[in-house]
């Protein structure tokens, strides 16, 4: 009984991950096919995430013009003076700008000490070296992402806490997020 038991959290282990993963990539699969299918008035399964696909790579060729950026760049401004819209457009284009953009903001990560007394230390990311503007000299943000979520903290601590890591931001962010089990 006890080999069976074993068998199973072992299985349970490799099955779970597997099946949620599986389990929300198929979701979000045809969430996103049967949405662009009704959009564009497809009937073929599939389609409409390459035709998605095919948008993408078409905005992102106009967008590398002269009359594209323009044209996108005024979607842009409108976007960022519409009261609503854009708490959600700045919201929504900083994150991915953060993570996928030319400005990159997780690329600076640090170990943070946040009690000289009891040693405790913490990883986050720099996301701001100067906080003049609010009048705190000698300060800087930093980011604290937060284990299996997309949420985080924002802290805001003296520069001489703040220790750079010699690692790369996809490993520091990868250790934060598993809780500190993924990585070497």
């Amino acid at each position: 009984m006890k080999k069976l038991l074993t068998y199973f959290l072992r299985g349970l282990l490799i099955f779970v991950p597997i099946a949620i993963t599986v389990s929300v990539l198929w979701w979000a699969f045809i969430g996103l096919d049967n949405t662009f299918r009704n959009i564009f008035k497809i009937t073929i399964p599939g389609a409409g995430i390459l035709g998605t696909i095919l948008l993408i790579i078409i905005i992102g060729f106009l967008a590398s013009n002269f009359a594209g950026r323009k044209f996108f760049g005024f979607v842009d401004s409108t976007f960022k003076r519409l009261p609503l819209v854009k708490l959600l457009y700045n919201s929504i284009k900083d994150l991915i700008e953060a993570f996928a953009g030319e400005k990159k903001r997780f690329d600076k990560p640090v170990l943070v000490t946040l009690s000289k007394d009891s040693g405790v230390k913490v990883v986050g990311f720099v996301t701001r070296e100067d906080l003049e503007q609010f009048g705190l000299h000698g300060y800087v943000a930093v980011f604290l992402p937060q284990a299996y979520n997309y949420a985080g903290n924002t802290l805001i601590v003296p520069k001489e806490a703040v220790q750079p890591l010699n690692i790369v931001s996809s490993e520091a962010m990868g250790f934060v997020i598993s809780g500190g089990v993924s990585g070497k």
